[in-house]
C-alpha cells in the first residue's frame, strides 16, 4: 500500500466536518496566514524606515538651524570682544557712576546687536573692574558669579564655549537658555571680563518646533536647555549618550514616559568651539500610526479568513446536519440524557434508526423512574433526620437561656457589689440580643445600629478606660429612625478601628462616627464615616487592605469582617456602593460607607 493510500485511509477515518475544516485550513488559512504575515512584516519594516528617514531629515533640519545660529552668534561675540569701545569701558577708571553711565550710553554696539538679532535674547558682560557697576549689559562680578562653573571655565580658557545656563523669570520659574561664553581679552589691564550671549528660547521654538516631532537639546554633559516639552528642561536627555565619542549618533526606538517613540540623536560641533550640542528629535506618534496600519492590515487578513470560514461552516452544517443530529442524540443517550428531540426529518434509514432509539429510551426511562422513586423516599428520611439534629443543636444555644444566664450572673455581681462587672454583663446581653434578633433580617434602622455601636463602645470603655473616646456627629436633617440599612454593618467597622487603628495609641484615642447626606449627581447618598486618630497606614499597607476587602483569600485570617461588609453592600445596594478606605501614616484612618437613599426608602416600604 502506497503512502498516498495510507494518508487517504487516515483521512477517511476523520469525521466529515473535520475533513472539510482541514481542507479549508490547508487550502485557505495557511496560505493567507503565510502571505499576510509576510506582508505585515514587510509593511512594518517599510513604514518604520519611512518614519525613521523623516525623523532623520527633521533632525538634520534642526541641526542646520542650530549651526547657523551658533555661527552667527559667534560672529557677534567676536565683534563685541574686539570692539575698542567695549574694551575701553572694561579697562577704564571712572571717577563717578555718571561718567561710567555716559560712556556706556555712547557705546551702541551691545544695544544694536541685542535689538538687531532676533535669536539673541540678552547680552551680558561680566567684569571685576571696581569702578564699574550693574548698568545695561555690564554686570559687576560678585562672589556668587565667581563660584559658577561657567565663569571659572571662561577664566581658564581663551576660546569660546557654549553652556546651558539657568535663570528665573518674573514669576520665579526656573528656565534654561543656551549661552555663548567667551573671555574678553583686556590688554595691559589688571581686570577680567567675560561675555555671555543668551539664545532666545522662543526664537528656537518658532524655528525648531514641528507639529509632528519634538526636540530635546543639550550641550556637552549639561542639562537640557531646550525641549518641546518644557517639563524636560533642566533634566538629562531621554536616552544615554556616549559623551566621550567625537560624534554620537543614534536612530531607533525608546520608551519615554511609558510611550514608545522613534528617536534620532545627532551631534553638532558648535562653530569655532569645542562644545558639542546633542540634538534629540522625537516622534511620539509614528509608532501609533504604524500600529494602526498594522491593525487595519490584520483586520483585512482576518476578514479574508472569516468570510470563507463562514461559507465553509454553512456548507458543512447543511451537508452534515442530519448525520450530526442523529449522532448527537445517540451521544446524549450514551451520557444518560434521555430528552430527545420530538421529531427527526425524513423517512429514510436514519429516521428508522432514530425511531428505534426512541423505543430504547422509553424503556430506560420506565426503569429509572422506579429507581428514582426509591431514592426520593430515602432522601426525604435523611433530610428529616438532619432537621431534627439541627433543632437539637439550636435548642442548646437558645437565646432566652443565654439572656437568663447572663441576667443571673449580673444579679450575682450586683449582690457581690461589683457594679462594673454587672454593667459589662448587661451591655454584653444587649449586644447579643441585637445580633441574634437581626440574624436573617434584611434591614434595621440606623438608630438601632448606632445604639448597638454605643453599647459596644461602652464595653470597650470599661476595658480601656480613658484610653479610648467616642463621639457621634449626626448632620442636621438626618432622621436616624427613618434610615433603613443592612443590620450589623457598623459595629465590625468600629471594632476594626479600635483593634487595629488604636492598637498603638496609649492615650486620648478617639473614634468619631459622622452621618450626613450628599448628592453628587441625581442619586442622593447617605454617608457614614468611621474615623480614628490612630497611627494610620502607609500607602502600601492601605493598597493591600483595599485589595483584601475586594478579593477573598481563604488562607488569611485578617480583614474578614471588612471583606464581608463590603461584599454585603455590593450585593444588596449595587456594585458602586462599597467601603472606601482613606489613611495616612500618623494621620489616622477613615472608613466610609455609601448607601443610596432610594435603597433605604425601598427597604422601608
Amino acid at each position: 500500500m502506497s503512502r498516498i493510500q495510507k494518508l487517504a485511509m487516515r483521512f477517511n477515518r476523520i469525521p466529515i466536518r473535520k475533513q472539510l475544516y482541514r481542507i479549508y485550513t490547508v487550502v485557505v488559512v495557511v496560505p493567507i496566514l503565510l502571505i499576510g504575515s509576510f506582508l505585515l512584516m514587510y509593511t512594518h519594516h517599510m513604514m518604520e524606515n519611512y518614519y525613521t528617514d523623516l525623523l532623520e531629515a527633521d533632525n538634520y533640519r534642526v541641526r542646520n538651524i542650530l549651526f547657523d545660529i551658533t555661527r552667527e552668534v559667534y560672529g557677534i561675540s567676536r565683534d563685541i570682544s574686539f570692539d575698542d569701545g567695549v574694551r575701553t569701558i572694561l579697562s577704564g577708571e571712572f571717577g563717578s557712576r555718571q561718567e561710567y553711565m555716559r560712556a556706556v550710553d555712547r557705546n551702541e554696539v551691545l544695544s544694536r546687536y541685542a535689538s538687531t538679532y532676533a535669536e539673541v535674547s540678552k547680552i551680558e558682560i561680566y567684569t571685576d573692574n571696581p569702578s564699574l557697576s550693574d548698568y545695561k549689559q555690564f554686570v559687576r562680578i560678585d562672589e556668587n558669579i565667581e563660584e559658577t562653573q561657567w565663569y571659572r571655565r571662561a577664566m581658564e580658557q581663551a576660546g569660546v564655549f557654549w553652556q546651558a545656563v539657568p535663570w528665573e523669570d518674573g514669576y520665579r520659574d526656573r528656565n534654561w537658555e543656551l549661552c555663548l561664553v567667551k573671555r574678553v581679552q583686556l590688554i595691559n589691564s589688571p581686570y577680567h571680563a567675560a561675555l555671555v550671549i543668551h539664545i532666545d528660547s522662543n526664537y528656537l521654538q518658532v524655528w525648531v518646533d514641528n507639529t509632528e516631532y519634538g526636540s530635546v537639546m543639550s550641550v556637552d554633559r549639561g542639562a537640557v536647555f531646550y525641549s518641546s516639552d518644557r517639563k524636560r528642561n533642566g533634566k538629562g536627555q531621554p536616552l544615554t549618550i556616549a559623551f566621550d565619542e567625537s560624534y554620537f549618533q543614534y536612530a531607533g526606538r525608546i520608551r519615554i514616559d511609558g510611550h514608545q517613540c522613534f528617536v534620532n540623536v545627532s551631534t553638532l560641533h558648535a562653530y569655532q568651539s569645542g562644545s558639542k550640542i546633542y540634538i534629540c528629535t522625537l516622534d511620539r506618534h509614528g509608532y501609533d500610526h504604524i500600529r494602526n496600519v498594522l491593525y487595519i492590515c490584520g483586520a483585512i487578513i482576518a476578514v479574508a479568513l472569516i468570510i470563507p470560514g463562514i461559507l465553509i461552516h454553512i456548507f458543512t452544517n447543511y451537508f452534515t446536519g442530519r448525520v450530526r443530529l442523529l449522532r448527537q442524540e445517540m451521544h446524549k443517550v450514551s451520557n444518560q440524557d434521555y430528552e430527545l428531540i420530538p421529531a427527526f426529518r425524513g423517512s429514510d434509514e436514519l429516521s428508522e434508526a432514530f425511531g428505534d432509539l426512541q423505543v430504547m429510551v422509553g424503556n430506560i426511562k420506565e426503569q429509572e423512574a422506579r429507581a428514582y422513586e426509591a431514592q426520593i423516599k430515602e432522601q426525604a428520611l435523611l433530610i428529616r433526620q438532619q432537621e431534627m439534629e439541627f433543632k437539637m443543636l439550636a435548642s442548646q444555644i437558645n437565646p432566652h437561656f443565654l439572656y437568663n444566664t447572663l441576667e443571673t450572673i449580673r444579679m450575682k455581681a450586683l449582690t457581690a457589689g461589683d457594679r462594673e462587672a454587672a454593667t459589662a454583663i448587661k451591655l454584653l446581653g444587649k449586644s447579643m440580643r441585637y445580633v441574634l434578633e437581626n440574624m436573617g433580617t434584611s434591614y434595621t434602622t440606623l438608630e438601632a445600629e448606632l445604639k448597638h455601636v454605643d453599647e459596644y463602645m461602652e464595653i470597650q470603655k470599661l476595658r480601656f478606660g480613658s484610653r479610648i473616646g467616642y463621639q457621634k456627629n449626626i448632620a442636621e436633617g438626618v432622621e436616624l429612625s427613618h434610615c433603613a440599612i443592612l443590620p450589623l454593618l457598623l459595629q465590625p467597622v468600629v471594632e476594626n478601628a479600635v483593634v487595629h487603628g488604636l492598637d498603638e495609641t496609649e492615650e486620648n484615642g478617639m473614634i468619631v462616627i459622622s452621618v450626613y447626606t450628599k448628592k453628587p449627581d441625581d442619586t442622593e447618598l447617605l454617608l457614614i464615616d468611621v474615623d480614628d486618630n490612630g497611627c494610620g497606614m502607609s500607602e502600601e499597607a492601605l493598597n493591600k487592605l483595599r485589595t483584601d476587602i475586594e478579593i477573598r483569600d481563604m488562607s488569611r485570617s485578617k480583614s474578614i469582617g471588612l471583606y464581608n461588609i463590603n461584599q454585603r453592600m455590593k450585593l444588596h445596594y449595587g456594585e458602586g456602593y462599597r467601603l472606601h478606605m482613606y489613611s495616612e501614616r500618623g494621620m489616622g484612618t477613615r472608613v466610609r460607607l455609601m448607601i443610596p437613599k432610594k435603597a433605604m426608602e425601598n427597604q422601608k416600604r
